[in-house]
């Protein structure tokens, strides 16, 4: 017989340096968790991609990964959290038509490619008032004066922005309930997430593998619309069947509980903030006084500590830079297609040797061309 010893044996030392923007890398043990549990979940003699969702296994999954959220959240009793499918994209329609009445105005703040879109799918359900922008200016800062209608149903901002490298360092204040697209900074920092009235983040970032996408709301803000809501995007039916509506993306969930109790074991969101900032700051302080490297967002405090985004000021070195980092197993920091030049993702599961890494390849490579 084959030896299989081997088979778990996963060593992060054996990977590269993902800075992908997403999907993006996970802790090691989660990986070794999980592949375990593609053979034999916790000793049922089926694969976690086997067992039915409705199982005792499986429930047990999901209600340990909708209470990691709501602890590591702090949230308050009103909220409710789901796991869902059809990503943050799917949200951006969900989110005004469970709560924007026809002929009512929602506010949104424009920020870049994902809230645009966001604003695009609420223009489908009622009217939509844009009180900020940064388009302007290529989405290089965070608009910081605008002015909500008092007579909005809600205000939506997306808190970080992964094309652009931009980031809300603060929550704006303001009367009118507040929702976030939270997806790629989501659990990286500590805030008051009651201020929110609805939450949701892809889970591919910060909280696991991609396929589900994590939604917390105050039951509170549900049912003021008179419209019929389809069955499948009701949130008041999710929360009635306790995620469990349909079939849930058994998998991602599953991957998700794991990663949030490995938050938890890290010591939690605050915990995780300080290694974050670390990493952000070492990145930062390289790309400023590196003097072939360039931040494409120049307010320090409208940076983003989850996607830095930079160019090289010779263009002619931009690819050979890429080649470069792709030799010393440093991968993913091709900018998005939009944004171009080059885009590091410092998600809580990135050591802080990945960026150390980077930051020596950046240094020989400026020295090489000097």
């Amino acid at each position: 017989m084959e030896n299989t010893n081997n088979v778990f044996n996963l060593d992060r030392n054996m990977k590269v340096h993902n800075f992908n923007a997403g999907p993006s890398v996970l802790p090691n043990e989660v990986l070794y968790k999980a592949s375990k549990a593609l053979i034999d979940f916790e000793g049922t003699g089926m694969s976690i991609l086997e067992i039915g969702h409705r199982t005792e296994h499986f429930t047990a999954v999901m209600e340990e990964a909708r209470s990691l959220v709501r602890s590591l959240m702090q949230l308050e009793d009103d909220f409710e959290v789901l796991f869902l499918h059809g990503g943050a994209s799917t949200q951006f329609m969900q989110v005004p038509m469970n709560l924007l009445e026809s002929g009512e105005t929602a506010s949104y703040v424009d920020t870049g490619v994902w809230s645009n879109k966001g604003i695009k799918e609420a223009k489908l359900f009622g009217y939509v008032d844009v009180s900020g922008s940064s388009k302007d200016n290529n989405y290089n800062f965070i608009p910081k004066q605008f002015t909500v209608p008092p007579q909005a149903r809600y205000l939506h901002i997306t808190t970080n922005n992964t094309i652009y490298g931009t980031q809300w360092s603060s929550i704006p204040e303001t009367e009118v309930p507040l929702v976030a697209d939270m997806s790629s900074d989501i659990l990286s920092r500590q805030m008051d997430f009651n201020k929110f009235s609805l939450i949701y983040a892809g889970v591919q970032k910060n909280m696991g593998a991609a396929g589900a996408t994590m939604v917390a709301v105050r039951k509170s803000i549900l049912g003021k619309v008179t419209r019929k809501i389809p069955t499948i995007l009701d949130y008041r039916l999710h929360i009635e069947n306790g995620s469990m509506l349909n079939t849930p993306p058994v998998f991602s969930v599953y991957i998700s509980m794991l990663t949030l109790r490995w938050l938890r074991d890290q010591g939690g969101v605050a915990a995780i903030e300080k290694i974050n900032n670390k990493k952000a700051a070492l990145l930062y302080d390289e790309i400023d006084h590196n003097p072939l490297f360039r931040a494409n967002v120049p307010n320090k405090e409208d940076r983003s500590k989850m996607n830095v985004t930079f160019t090289i000021d010779k263009a002619e070195l931009e690819e050979e830079f890429l080649k470069f980092c792709k030799k010393e197993d440093i991968v993913g920091i091709k900018g998005h297609r939009l944004a171009g030049g080059y885009r590091a993702s410092l998600y809580n599961a990135l050591p802080l040797e990945s960026v150390e890494v980077m930051v020596e390849a950046m240094k020989y490579f400026s020295l090489k061309k000097a």
